[in-house]
């Protein structure tokens, strides 16, 4: 017979399915009466140790009642919280401004269909030259430790203004520390939406739906600059509209420059080289004004009108501001005096 080892190795673990007292098992602990008189502090401590845990052994870790204490906790839930949105910055419209006074109604109108598009936006206006608010007054007219803004110019190329002019402007207003921050976007040319607002107003005018007949062709008559990028954006806008229209479109300027020399007489000269028999003149502009009159008055058939309030250029500002949003706001001047 094997001896047995009043001492096991001590690396030994004990079967825990085995009883540690086979011949005398533990009896079994009863709880205290909760009736019985208390004699002593310490029974008075059992007595409340007891029903504490008999208590908690109802109660989940979510602090809900339950009725079975050898089930599973539920987790309890994670607060969760909206991701804070910022406000957005203002949309400031740039106009160039004229004398004729249909060109604000005009562009009031313009900013009514850009606010029914984007209900909630704080839309502004702001004008360069000739009509109030000029844009140093708009600028200041910012609150102080708003969101900023996006100077969107409503102009159809590049230039003087969109590279000089309106950047100067936004680095010179002012501006405490990173409050109102001010970005700029793109001018709204050369754009598809644009050849759509064209197209109906040429359509508005008289121009044959469907397939035009041959023997027809279009002046894209534009204001003029001397920055070579200008004639660059006008000529790829007559591209698209040509495309659209299926008729040649020669772009052609009411001021003429070095950089862009050719009139709309000259225009109509070179489609009719061309074959055309019935040009329009397509007005490339926001908005009536003597340079719009212009060009309408050298018209021999039809002349559009300018694009206006049309929805697809209410669209395009709201593009070319998306579009600036994410942009890096325009470094701030210190402007001293003299």
């Amino acid at each position: 017979m094997t001896p047995s080892n009043p001492h096991p190795h001590p690396t030994a673990l004990p079967d825990p399915t085995a009883s540690q007292d086979p011949v005398s098992p533990q009896a079994p602990v009863t709880p205290p009466d909760p009736a019985a008189p208390l004699d002593t502090t310490a029974q008075l401590i059992t007595r409340i140790t007891s029903e504490l845990g008999t208590r908690l052994g109802h109660v989940t870790l979510n602090g809900s009642p339950g009725t079975d204490p050898t089930r599973t906790p539920t987790r309890t839930p994670v607060p969760t919280f909206p991701t804070p949105t910022l406000p957005a910055p203002a949309l400031l419209l740039v106009a160039h401004g004229s004398r004729d006074p249909r060109a604000r109604r005009t562009v009031t109108a313009l900013l009514d269909v850009v606010r029914a598009l984007r209900p909630g936006l704080d839309v502004r206006l702001g004008h360069i030259e000739l009509n109030e608010p000029g844009l140093d007054e708009a600028l200041r007219g910012l609150p102080a430790d708003g969101p900023g803004a996006v100077l969107v110019p409503l102009l159809l190329s590049r230039g003087y203004h969109v590279k000089h002019d309106i950047p100067a402007a936004a680095a010179a207003a002012p501006r405490s520390g990173a409050s109102r921050p001010l970005r700029l976007a793109a001018p709204l040319g050369p754009h598809p939406l644009l050849v759509e607002a064209l197209h109906t107003r040429l359509a508005e005018a008289g121009w044959p739906a469907g397939a035009a007949a041959e023997g027809h062709g279009v002046v894209l008559a534009a204001a003029g600059s001397r920055d070579p990028d200008a004639a660059v954006d006008t000529r790829r806008a007559a591209g698209l509209l040509s495309r659209r229209l299926g008729v040649p479109v020669v772009p052609a300027y009411a001021a003429p420059t070095e950089q862009t020399p050719t009139t709309v007489a000259a225009a109509l000269s070179a489609l009719a080289a061309r074959g055309v028999r019935r040009a329009a003149v397509a007005s490339y502009f926001t908005a009536p004004g003597r340079f719009a009159t212009q060009v309408a008055d050298a018209a021999p058939w039809l002349a559009a009108a300018p694009l206006g309030a049309h929805p697809a250029l209410a669209a395009l500002l709201l593009h070319r501001y998306d579009q600036a949003r994410s942009a890096a706001p325009v470094p701030h001047r210190h402007l001293t005096s003299a």
